[in-house]
């Protein structure tokens, strides 16, 4: 559970380690994902200067029901755009 002051990229990092059982992902990649959900806006940011510098605090920027209406939307977008006529038949199918 992220605390209401968020977390810092180690702290995710540490996590995500400990999750995986024995294999391991690289700390860039956990910024590089951090930093895409950023811009995408499902996360809030807060720059933090301190002790060796300046880093990135990370918490939710929307609740559990919102962040399912934005993949759900994100994922409709871009079928639409990709497959329009695909995408239009199943809809018609399913209402």
């Amino acid at each position: 559970m992220v605390g209401p002051e968020g977390l810092g990229s180690r702290a995710v990092w540490d996590r995500v380690n400990a999750g995986l059982k024995g294999e391991t992902i690289s700390r860039a990649s956990v910024i590089n994902f951090l930093e895409a959900m950023r811009e995408a806006g499902v996360l809030k940011g807060d720059e933090k200067t301190g002790k060796g510098g300046h880093r990135w605090i990370y918490s939710p920027s929307m609740s559990e029901a919102q962040f399912k209406q934005h993949i759900a939307r994100t994922i409709l977008e871009s079928l639409l755009r990709d497959f329009p006529e695909e995408t239009a038949e199943i809809v018609n199918k399913i209402r």
